[in-house]
């Protein structure tokens, strides 16, 4: 570390002000280069053998903006990463973005568009460049972004999914999976956007419940008729066959027939596949093999001919009236013909059912046959399997591991091929004569060959992510060091869309390796996705979103941090609201009040033991005449650096932040402060200097504890506190103490204060509010050492002449009597009493009513249904001393 104290001065400012700290902070972390796995190397004395700990960020698409899934997954990964940093290891959080191939092409096109030219105006080449202009002039915004949530990534190891060196990557691995017999050409049902105008993967297609209907059609007549239903009327104009179960014996007689199909004049056969659920419907189903994924397979297996009637627009293309007719202008017009036939036996609507929405552009999408390109996934997907299963891979929480065997053992091969330009180009050439060639990064294709003209998958280039970013194919040092990276985190919903793709392409690349070391990642540790303050999925349409540069600009990011990960569960959905956002910014405003009071009292900070240097373990000897308040502390202080390791090597954040909170909130700043204001005033000078001492180390161990999740005041807190440059590079605490019987003491005096504050306030006294008291029993009890405490916390002046108790209170031994005379006004607080019983009982009955509804019981999540109670259970304890109250003011 640098010999320079920081610039910063002992004296902070009244109030804490976020936008005046967290751009100078962030900007000096990155110019000292902190980011980076070689900042361990300007630690004197640090080890050179210091294990490494990598993650690599989830790709962020180049088009995108941050919101507030973004912002969980970012800060939870900041956390693990910087408490690493701090605890010696060579660290790396590898940053970058995701070419994001039909997002980022949408976009383009409509700003063409806007110009009155199309990608076909300009060419491939010329569009290509085009995109890259705008790559560069309007793409990573998210960048920026992510330098304001606090990140603290490697910038000057960014990378991008089509830069130079990850599409040599993208190249090898496409030829080597070709050669290896597991990427083919073939002709497939496939998604298709209409719109688009490519294929989708299963990843790219977003299910919502539609109204639509459900229409009966007779095919054939008399004896020989079925009844088939359709939600897709249009499609019938292709239907090869209908296909019933070979058990059902209503169709048995029917098997082998051909029956003629309406509209067309066609006959088409009737076959028993077991495919069929005879209990559905009437267990007769219409066949339309190049329109439906399951009917393509039922074709294949009976030999049935494949009839398009839609082309890649969805536009009819079957001879006769409904040509030329969009699919949803052919639909309507299809029933209306089969209705004036006769054939029509049943018309449901609204008829709710799943359909597929291209999650670009929200146009229905369509199933269609079409010659595509596809990995072969079996053999990928079973080793990504076995990863998991012989423990090279955990997955937090272990409740995950079902789902994720669930999608890699049923994989359906993969659909890689995309009708668009921008992306890596399929690696394939064809020769004049139907030749085919794959060519890999250092070959070259024949002169007068013809490469395919699709592109790859975003997602193929993703799936390349932990390995292609650290140099593969090529053997380099932040390969050797990196792979396989720590952990990866991120939100349950993309298991299976992303890291199971991560999971099958690293255990392919790097199978040359030990197995252990050929899993992309070691741990993956699952969270949920945010929802708001009720539980209710967050959507634009219910207004009901939040925007995390919002809260960072109105409450600070490290309250928006605080709030994201205090509510972070392993695998679980989390609520927020902006109520929660307001207390952690409280939350900084009382660690900021908390720091100017330590340096208003000359608190000593211990010096500074670096990352790499060893633990900060032992702490300062402080001797044994510490004080029993100074001795709690420092146990309590040990107790929660124990307890937040523990969390958070589980992914327990939440946890580990309420852990955090507590003793931050609670224990240091409620009650020790207050406690150090007697000895800090005392004038016994070995009184003083040892508060001083306890005072200054537990908050800069308690900064330290902190700074992973709220990195940007803890820093210029800590900084102020010590003089030094950043805590970011302090050694993480483990500091080792126990004192049980300290604890015992403080627990017990921590009782009596408590019980006669809520005695007070139920007599009416206002907290400020001084009153004579006498402490009777004080001296037999192992609190007598701290009577100026008590009395300086609970406002009890010593009992004087005439001092005459007229309400009293025995806890923990002590019998506090208090002199009440002329310090009530009798009547004023028989009305506040009155006031305050009316809204506690309109508070219980609001929660019992929330309560009983089975509604929010059954839909809300666990924790919001336990604050309900909670709030319940404090209004019926409110009712209860209130009620009390009452007699006795008349």
């Amino acid at each position: 570390m640098s010999d320079e104290k920081s610039t910063i001065s002992n004296t902070l400012p009244a109030q804490y002000a976020p936008a005046e700290v967290e751009a100078r902070r962030y900007d000096h972390w990155e110019k000292a280069g902190y980011f980076t796995p070689e900042a361990l190397d300007n630690v004197p004395g640090s080890n050179p053998d210091a294990p490494s700990y990598a993650i690599v960020l989830p790709p962020p698409n180049v088009t995108g903006i941050l919101h507030i899934g973004h912002a969980l997954n970012h800060t939870l990964s900041d956390i693990l990463i910087r408490r690493r940093r701090m605890q010696g290891y060579r660290t790396l959080w590898l940053p970058g973005m995701d070419h994001a191939g039909i997002a980022t092409q949408n976009v383009v096109e409509r700003e063409l568009a806007t110009e009155g030219l199309s990608r076909h105006d300009l060419g491939r080449e010329a569009f290509v460049e085009r995109v890259w202009q705008w790559k560069g002039e309007y793409g990573g915004r998210i960048l920026s972004q992510m330098r304001r949530l606090g990140d603290s990534v490697d910038w000057s190891r960014e990378r991008f999914t089509m830069d130079e060196g990850l599409s040599r990557a993208v190249q090898t691995i496409f030829k080597r999976l070709y050669d290896d017999g597991l990427i083919y050409r073939a002709e497939r049902i496939i998604n298709w956007c209409p719109r688009c105008l490519t294929a989708l993967s299963d990843i790219e297609v977003d299910h919502t419940d539609d109204e639509g209907e459900l229409v009966s059609i007779r095919y054939g007549d008399g004896d020989s008729a079925i009844v088939v239903a359709t939600t897709r009327a249009e499609t019938m104009l292709g239907d090869t066959a209908v296909a019933v179960h070979p058990d059902d014996e209503r169709y048995t007689r029917l098997v082998g027939q051909t029956v003629e199909l309406p509209l067309t004049g066609r006959r088409i056969p009737i076959v028993a596949d077991a495919h069929v659920d005879p209990a559905f419907g009437t267990g007769a189903v219409k066949v339309t093999p190049a329109h439906d994924p399951n009917d393509f397979e039922i074709g294949r297996r009976h030999d049935l001919p494949v009839l398009a009637v839609m082309d890649e627009r969805g536009v009819i293309t079957a001879p006769g009236p409904f040509q030329g007719l969009d699919r949803f202008e052919a639909r309507p017009a299809v029933v209306a013909a089969l209705r004036e036939d006769g054939r029509i036996v049943r018309e449901t609507r609204p008829y709710l059912h799943a359909v597929g929405h291209c999650s670009r552009c929200s146009t229905t999408v369509e199933p269609r046959l079409s010659l595509q390109w596809f990995v072969n996934v079996a053999p990928l997907a079973k080793a990504a399997g076995d990863a998991v299963r012989d423990g090279r891979v955990k997955i937090s929480p272990p409740e995950m591991n079902a789902r994720y065997f669930g999608w890699v053992d049923d994989m359906h091969d993969w659909c890689i091929s995309r009708q668009l330009w921008w992306g890596h180009r399929i690696p394939v050439w064809y020769g004049p004569d139907g030749e085919v060639r794959c060519v890999g990064p250092d070959e070259t294709a024949p002169d007068g060959w013809t490469q395919d003209n699709d592109v790859l998958d975003t997602w193929f280039s993703s799936a390349l992510w932990p390995f292609s970013t650290l140099g593969w194919p090529d053997d380099t040092p932040d390969l050797r060091a990196f792979y396989p990276t720590s952990v990866l985190t991120t939100a349950y919903d993309i298991l299976f869309f992303w890291v199971a793709r991560m999971m099958m392409f690293g255990l392919y690349a790097m199978r040359g390796t030990a197995p252990e070391q050929a899993v992309p990642f070691q741990t993956i540790a699952l969270h949920g996705l945010v929802r708001d303050q009720f539980g209710k999925k967050m959507s634009k349409s219910k207004g009901n979103t939040v925007d995390p540069l919002d809260w960072m600009d109105r409450f600070g990011t490290d309250a928006t941090r605080f709030t994201l990960a205090r509510g972070a569960t392993p695998g679980s959905d989390e609520a927020i609201s902006e109520d929660w956002a307001g207390g952690s910014r409280n939350f900084c405003n009382k660690l900021w009040n908390a720091t100017r009071f330590a340096l208003l009292n000359e608190a000593e900070a211990t010096p500074t033991r670096w990352a790499g240097q060893g633990t900060a373990g032992g702490g300062p000897q402080f001797g044994g005449d510490l004080a029993v308040v100074d001795r709690w502390i420092l146990s309590r202080l040990a107790h929660v650096i124990a307890e937040v390791d523990g969390l958070l090597e589980q992914f327990e954040f939440g946890k580990a932040c309420e852990a955090l909170y507590h003793f931050a909130w609670d224990e240091f700043c409620d009650w020790y402060l207050e406690l150090a204001k007697v000895p800090l005033g005392s004038g016994d000078p070995a009184a003083v200097s040892g508060t001083r001492r306890v005072l200054g180390f537990v908050l800069d161990q308690m900064l330290r504890l902190l700074h992973p999740v709220m990195p940007f005041v803890t820093d210029e807190l800590w900084c102020a506190l010590t003089g030094e440059d950043s805590v970011m590079m302090a050694a993480w605490p483990a500091y080792e103490f126990t004192d049980e019987a300290a604890e015992a003491e403080v627990g017990s005096l921590m009782r009596l204060v408590t019980e006669v504050r809520q005695f007070r306030a139920g007599q009416g006294l206002r907290p400020a509010q001084r009153v004579p008291a006498r402490l009777a029993g004080l001296e037999a009890t192992p609190l007598a050492a701290h009577e100026e405490s008590i009395r300086t916390l609970l406002r009890l002046t010593a009992p004087a002449g005439g001092f005459a108790p007229s309400a009293a209170l025995s806890a923990e031994g002590i019998v506090v009597e208090l002199d009440l005379a002329g310090t009530v006004d009798v009547e004023a607080e028989r009305k506040r009493v009155a006031k305050d019983l009316e809204a506690a009982r309109k508070e219980a009955a609001s929660m019992r009513a929330k309560l009983g509804n089975e509604a929010f019981t059954a839909r809300a999540p666990a924790e919001i249904i336990e604050k309900s109670r909670q709030r319940l259970a404090a209004a019926e304890a409110d009712i209860a001393r209130l009620e009390s109250r009452l007699p006795a003011l008349g």
